[in-house]
């Protein structure tokens, strides 16, 4: 049922006429007529001052549906390749495509969840790396480990970058073929 359905529909079961719909919601009497009629889907704030004045949520007044959308959460899956640019972007960019959709498509949320808890821990467990190298260096390193721990310092970057960009293509293939999500290391912090 569309959101402009759910409004009249909800409205005339309370006993409320449209001007006093428009009253309560502090929308024009023209806009609540143009919502009933389908000439205009009720969308953000105006959303949300029906919503209230007829006693009730957003989202339960909005038209969405549950679809199933793979290509969608493999998109959003492959769009955390942006931590390749810089590595806060496999967290943003991810979550931003998440929220979009968020409760709207199947598998999303749990998909969502877990690209994004892996990557905040990636992120954290990367830099942690990076501090403790510059620490070694400027505090503790003797000359003849210099080259060594500038190696390994470097090597440990690579290659956590080199797993990230693995597990992201892995976990993509296991969504098309809708197995579950492997995500490791992964805290849970959404």
């Amino acid at each position: 049922m569309k959101a402009t359905t759910k409004i009249k529909e909800l409205r005339n079961r309370k006993g409320i006429s449209q001007d006093e719909l428009s009253e309560k919601s502090g929308l024009s009497l023209r806009t609540i007529q143009r919502i009933e009629n389908g000439e205009t889907e009720p969308l953000g704030d105006s959303l949300k001052k029906i919503a209230y004045a007829l006693d009730t949520t957003p989202e339960e007044l909005a038209d969405w549906a549950i679809e199933e959308n793979i290509t969608f959460i493999k998109s959003m899956n492959l769009s955390a390749l942006f931590f390749l640019l810089f590595p806060l972007l496999g967290i943003m960019v991810p979550y931003i495509i998440w929220h979009s959709k968020k409760g709207r498509i199947t598998r999303l949320d749990e998909a969502g969840s877990a690209l994004v808890n892996f990557q905040i821990t990636w992120n954290l467990l990367l830099f942690l790396g990076i501090i403790l190298t510059g620490a070694l260096l400027i505090f503790g390193a003797p000359d003849p480990s210099l080259a060594l721990l500038i190696s390994v310092g470097s090597l440990f970057v690579f290659g956590a970058y080199v797993y990230n960009f693995i597990s992201i293509l892995i976990n993509t293939s296991l969504i098309q073929k809708n197995k579950p999500l492997r995500y490791i290391p992964s805290i849970k912090f959404l």
